[in-house]
């Protein structure tokens, strides 16, 4: 039977009848000391039942809390990914043969810093450097071309901007439901020397991924293919090739004991973009339920999208559907099912609205 924790009135008034119980009073007077004191003893014995109510959670692994659920964690194997810094390149504008050293910080409009980790001389009047966010961090993330200001100005420098590919895999800590997640996909699925649960789990260890793909014989007879998104990284959901490789020597690590078998070739890709356009009339067409629309589209496509799957047209009504605001719908984009290409993630493109 589930234990019902009282509430603050609940114990207020039991306080006050036990008082007035034990000394042989009637009701109490509303401004007495007696009445005082009820609602003191009241409020500390909520305090420790939500106490309790705390340590209740912590008690099972599906419902612990920051540290309690590191700790659950780390009795299962698995760690929590810490944040990443961005990183990338900055290219600098100015007069040739200007010096910019080492550790010359840089930084957005918005007061974001980045720092150089090498140094030079402009030659031709640029030089890009290596940079990487002091604060590690989803916000460090920054586009190509974002024009950046000097900290301290530096004599015969002018400008700075970020170069191409942008200064990208900057991350926030794993959250405690995307911790959960994990612990309860490696609790769930045993390590069993190199099934696709256990590629899975690896590769999720890397920070950024997020959805993981196994196509086992992928490649002929004892190889692997995997292949994972970065839904969360502002860049878009197709990983990058540091990304990429990063998983690979995930899956490929040799002083880990539970990597890939030594018996299997392994091969890590970033699956190829599918985009699929949607036409609907919606009622009502306002922008508010279009978003909504939107958003609801994408995350089915994101739930039930998987290489070489088939996605049904009756998940793009469902979802539409559920979106708030909506009322009525006809959709006509897709007219029937989707098929995924083998090594192909669908992603929502242009949903027009009628």
């Amino acid at each position: 039977m589930t234990f019902a924790r009282p509430t603050l009135p609940e114990l207020v008034q039991r306080s006050e009848t036990e008082l007035a119980t034990r000394l042989g009073l009637g009701a109490l007077l509303e401004r007495s000391v007696l009445k005082v004191l009820a609602r003191t003893w009241a409020g500390g014995l909520h305090g420790v039942y939500g106490y309790l109510d705390w340590v209740a959670r912590q008690v099972v692994p599906l419902s612990a809390e920051a540290e309690i659920l590191d700790r659950w964690a780390q009795l299962f194997g698995v760690t929590r990914r810490a944040a990443a810094r961005a990183a990338g390149s900055v290219t600098f504008t100015g007069t040739s043969g200007v010096a910019v050293p080492l550790g010359t910080v840089v930084q957005r409009a918005d007061g974001r810093r980045f720092a150089t980790t090498a140094g030079g001389v402009l030659a031709a009047g640029t030089l890009t450097l290596a940079a990487e966010a002091e604060l590690a961090g989803l916000a460090g993330n920054t586009a190509a071309a974002t024009t950046l200001s000097l900290a301290t100005p530096i004599a015969g420098v002018t400008a700075a901007v970020v170069a191409a590919g942008g200064l990208v895999n900057g991350l926030d800590p794993e959250t405690d439901r995307e911790l959960r997640e994990r612990l309860q996909a490696f609790v769930s699925a045993r390590p069993q020397g190199g099934s696709v649960a256990d590629y899975e789990a690896w590769a999720r260890e890397v920070p950024g991924v997020t959805r993981v793909f196994v196509l086992e014989n992928g490649m002929g007879l004892g190889t692997v293919i995997v292949l994972f998104t970065t839904d969360d990284d502002p860049a878009g959901p197709i990983p990058n090739m540091a990304k990429v490789d990063e998983v690979l020597a995930r899956l490929t690590d040799e002083t880990r004991r539970d990597s890939r078998p030594v018996c299997a070739e392994v091969f890590v890709e970033a699956p190829i973009p599918q985009p699929v356009s949607v036409t609907v009339e919606l009622t009502p067409n306002t922008l508010a339920v279009q978003e909504a629309v939107t958003e609801a589209l994408a995350g089915m496509l994101r739930r039930e999208g998987r290489p070489g799957g088939t996605i049904r047209r009756e998940k793009f009504i469902e979802a539409i559907a559920t979106a708030a605001g909506e009322q009525d719908h006809d959709l006509t984009v897709p007219a029937g099912d989707v098929v995924v290409g083998p090594t192909s993630v669908p992603l929502l493109d242009v949903v027009t609205f009628l």
